[in-house]
C-alpha cells in the first residue's frame, strides 16, 4: 500500500505495521487523496471513513494520535464531521507494572523510590500512551506525582516522524490541491509538539514559566516541579486535590462555586493569550482543578502556544468589530489572517458582514464563530495561520468547559473588554516603555544625521539660487531653503513633543494599573 514511499531500511518493519492498519480500517479513500493507493478497500463495516481514521490513528499509537489532535485544530482544512471525530482521539495505554519503570525512576530520583520518599505508590494513578503517573510524597509530607516515559517509545515516535514527513512529500508532489495546504507545515508542527511531549524537561520549563506568571495571582494554582528528581524521562510535581469541572454539580459537591470557577478560569484564559503572551493548548477538564478555596488548578503543559503581540491585536480587533457591527474592520483582520493568499477584499468584506449578521447581537457563542469562519476559509480555499488555529481552538475548548459548569458564562463578551487587561498591564507598560526608551536611543544617535541632512540640502539649495541667472528663480530656491530648514526644526521639536506625549502617557497608565 506505501510502496511508493521511501524509506530507511530501519523503518521499513513500521512501515508494514502502519500498512496492516490502514488497511484494517479501510483507508483506501484517504491514502487515494494522498496519491498512495488506489482508493479500494473502502467500506470496512459500513462506519463512515472520518471515524473509521481516528480508530486508525488510535491503533497506530501516540505519534498519529498527536496528528489527529493537532488536524482537530484545522477545521479551516476539514469538515466538521471530521474535525468532531478527531477531537474524540483518546491518547490512553494499557498500564505497565512499575518494575518495567524502576530503571529510569531509580536513575532519576537517585534510588529506590520507596526509599527516596516517604511514600511511594507502585500502583500507577494514571496510564496514556507515552507517559504513567504514579502518586508519592516527599521526605516533608508534600504530595507529588511523578509523570514516567514509556520505555521505547521514542524510538518509535522518531521512526514515525520519519515516515509521516515522507507521506507528506509524496502527498505534496502527488497532488497540486494537497500541496494548497502546506502538509509539511503541518508535519514540522506535529514534530516539534512530539519531541517536546517526550523531553519532561521542556514541560517542567513551561510549567515554571507559567508559574512565574500567574505569581501573583493566588487563585490559580500552577503545580511546583522538583527539579532535583526531574529529567527528560521523569517529571516530579506537585499533586494537585481538586475536581475536574465535568459539570456544576460534581464542583459543588467539592466545595467549588461554579460561577466563580467560570470568572477565575475567565480571567486566567485572557491573561495567557493577551497579557502573558503564551497559553495552555490543551485546556479540557482533565488538565484542569476545580480546588478548594474556589482556585483554578492547571496541569500538563506539555503543549503550550505562543501569542505575538500582533495576533493579540487581531483577535481584539476581530471581537470589537464584532460587538460594533463594523464590517470593514472585520474584513482586515480576515486580511491579515489570510495574508499571502489570493482572496478577493469583497469576499472577505463580504464573509465579515455575514458573520456580522449571523453573530453580532446578544450572547455570542463562540464555537458557532469559529465554525462559521472556518466554513469561510475552507469556501475561499485556504489555510489559516497554525498559531491562530491552536489559539481559536483552545479558546473554544475552554469556553465550552466554563459553559458547562457557568451557563451564563460569556468568553467573547469578556474579551470585548480585554483592550484595558492590555493596556495596563505589567508587561504592556513594560514593553511600551522599552519602546521609548530604544526610540530615544535612536533619535539620540540619530539627531546629528537629521540635522547634517537639513544643512545638506539646504546649503545645495541655495547655491542653486546663486548659480540661478533669474532672480525670481533664485528668491524662489532661497524660499525653499528656509522653508526646509524650518521644516527640520518643526521636525525635531514635534518627535520630542510626541516622545514627551509617550512618557506622558506611559506614567499615567503606570499609575492607573499599579
Amino acid at each position: 500500500m506505501f510502496t511508493t514511499l521511501a524509506v530507511a531500511a530501519r523503518d521499513r518493519k513500521r512501515l508494514t505495521e502502519i500498512s496492516g492498519i490502514a488497511a484494517r480500517f479501510g483507508l483506501g479513500a484517504v491514502l487515494a487523496r494522498l496519491g498512495l493507493g488506489s482508493g479500494a478497500a473502502d467500506e470496512a463495516g459500513g462506519e463512515p471513513l472520518s471515524r473509521r481514521t481516528r480508530l486508525a490513528l488510535e491503533a497506530l499509537g501516540p505519534t498519529f494520535i498527536k496528528l489527529g489532535q493537532i488536524l482537530s485544530t484545522r477545521s479551516d482544512l476539514l469538515a466538521p464531521d471530521w474535525i468532531e471525530e478527531f477531537e474524540r482521539l483518546q491518547s490512553g495505554g494499557a498500564t505497565l507494572d512499575f518494575e518495567v519503570l524502576r530503571p529510569d525512576v531509580e536513575a532519576a530520583v537517585g534510588g529506590p523510590p520507596e526509599q527516596v520518599f516517604a511514600r511511594f505508590d507502585v500502583t500507577p494513578l494514571a496510564a496514556a500512551s507515552i507517559a504513567q503517573v504514579h502518586r508519592a510524597a516527599l521526605p516533608d509530607g508534600t504530595e507529588v506525582v511523578l509523570k514516567i516515559r514509556r520505555p521505547g517509545v521514542r524510538p518509535r515516535v522518531e521512526a514515525d516522524l520519519r515516515l509521516i514527513a515522507e507521506l507528506a512529500r509524496k502527498a505534496e508532489q502527488a497532488s497540486p490541491e494537497i500541496a494548497r495546504y502546506r502538509p509539511r507545515a503541518l508535519v514540522a508542527q506535529l514534530s516539534e509538539a512530539m519531541l517536546d511531549e517526550l523531553d519532561f524537561t521542556t514541560e517542567g520549563r513551561n510549567t515554571d514559566r507559567f508559574a512565574a506568571d500567574f505569581a501573583r495571582k493566588p487563585d490559580v494554582v500552577i503545580p511546583t516541579v522538583y527539579w532535583d528528581y526531574t529529567t527528560d524521562r521523569v517529571l516530579v510535581q506537585d499533586y494537585l486535590d481538586g475536581v475536574a469541572p465535568t459539570d456544576a454539580e460534581r464542583l459543588r459537591a467539592g466545595g467549588v462555586d461554579p460561577h466563580q470557577l467560570a470568572r477565575i478560569g475567565a480571567d486566567a484564559v485572557l491573561d495567557m493569550v493577551l497579557v502573558n503572551g503564551r497559553f495552555h493548548a490543551d485546556p479540557h477538564p482533565g488538565n484542569l482543578r476545580g480546588m478548594a478555596g474556589d482556585r483554578v488548578g492547571l496541569l500538563d503543559f506539555g503543549m503550550v502556544g505562543t501569542v505575538t503581540p500582533r495576533r493579540r491585536a487581531e483577535l481584539i480587533g476581530f471581537v470589537q468589530a464584532l460587538a460594533g457591527g463594523d464590517a470593514y474592520r472585520m474584513a482586515e483582520v480576515l486580511a491579515d489572517w489570510t495574508e499571502g493568499s489570493d482572496v478577493p477584499s469583497r469576499s472577505l468584506t463580504a464573509g465579515a458582514e455575514r458573520l456580522i449578521a449571523r453573530h453580532g447581537q446578544g450572547q455570542v457563542d463562540l464555537p458557532a464563530i469559529v465554525a462559521d469562519l472556518m466554513a469561510l476559509m475552507r469556501q475561499e480555499r485556504v489555510s489559516a495561520p497554525p498559531d491562530l488555529m491552536l489559539i481559536l481552538k483552545a479558546l473554544v475548548t475552554i469556553e465550552g468547559v466554563l459553559s458547562r459548569v457557568d451557563p451564563e458564562f460569556d468568553l467573547v463578551q469578556a474579551m470585548n473588554g480585554a483592550w484595558k487587561r492590555v493596556v495596563f498591564s505589567r508587561n504592556s507598560l513594560e514593553t511600551a516603555q522599552n519602546q521609548l526608551i530604544g526610540a530615544l536611543l535612536d533619535l539620540s544617535a540619530s539627531r546629528g544625521d537629521i540635522s547634517r541632512i537639513i544643512r545638506v540640502v539646504s546649503r545645495r539649495l541655495l547655491r542653486e539660487s546663486q548659480a540661478q541667472g533669474a532672480n525670481s528663480d533664485r528668491q524662489t530656491t532661497q524660499v525653499m531653503a528656509k522653508a526646509v530648514t524650518r521644516a527640520g526644526r518643526w521636525i525635531g521639536l514635534s518627535i520630542l513633543g510626541g516622545c514627551g506625549m509617550m512618557a506622558a502617557a506611559l506614567l499615567v497608565a503606570a499609575w492607573i494599573g499599579r
